[in-house]
């Protein structure tokens, strides 16, 4: 593993706990983008671990001749070796003992495509809404890399300050469609006219908690 590079301030780390999100402008190298964007376009194109359920298209169905509209890859360090052992993965862990403390343990990963023109946009939810509810994710955290700028325009992400401190609110599947994979919160619990956009060049990172 790289030796890190980045840390947050003091500064970063209360804005965290105050309003539940982050964003930084960067985590990694544009040299490491690169070479990471050349594997991400790689397993993309092949579907990779789609035989085994690690591919699959969140917000619609599952028919392999048709394009997903927002299309994941579960682990995919699983299906390109370039995702392990990297700068980004380093300062990752560094930036979340600081916000969680020492002895937090990573669960996982995911890679995540928005095509143009026909993708869809990802529903409003709070990620501990997918996790098993019998494990305790009081201090979770989520860390998401662009691997190209990431503007208002093409789809940043979007954070609701301070919902971090919500209990996991009741949520469905997309379009009340039980085929979907996708989750979104129900209808009329959350104001999204609060929502903060965070635009981050690539490289740059966001984090949010759980909730």
């Amino acid at each position: 593993m790289p030796e890190p590079t980045v840390r947050l301030t003091e500064e970063q780390i209360v804005f965290y706990h105050t309003h539940g999100y982050l964003a930084i402008d960067h985590i990694t190298t544009l040299e490491e983008v690169a070479y990471l964007r050349a594997a991400y376009d790689r397993i993309f194109e092949q579907r990779a671990g789609h035989d085994v359920g690690d591919e699959f298209d969140l917000v619609g169905g599952d028919a392999i001749d048709e394009p997903p509209k927002l299309p994941q890859i579960v682990e995919p360090r699983n299906y390109a070796p370039e995702f392990q052992n990297t700068l980004y993965e380093a300062n990752a862990i560094v930036i979340a003992e600081q916000l969680l403390g020492e002895g937090m343990v990573q669960r996982g990963s995911h890679a995540i495509f928005k095509p143009a023109h026909y993708g869809s946009h990802t529903p409003w939810h709070q990620d501990a809404a997918y996790w098993n509810p019998a494990k305790p994710y009081a201090r979770s955290l989520s860390i998401w890399m662009p691997l190209q700028d990431a503007t208002i325009e093409n789809g940043c992400m979007q954070f609701i300050p301070q919902s971090h401190k919500l209990d996991i609110l009741p949520h469905h599947h997309i379009g009340h469609d039980p085929k979907v994979v996708g989750l979104e919160v129900n209808e009329g619990l959350v104001d999204c006219s609060l929502a903060v956009s965070c635009p981050i060049p690539a490289g740059g990172a966001t984090f949010h908690g759980g909730h």
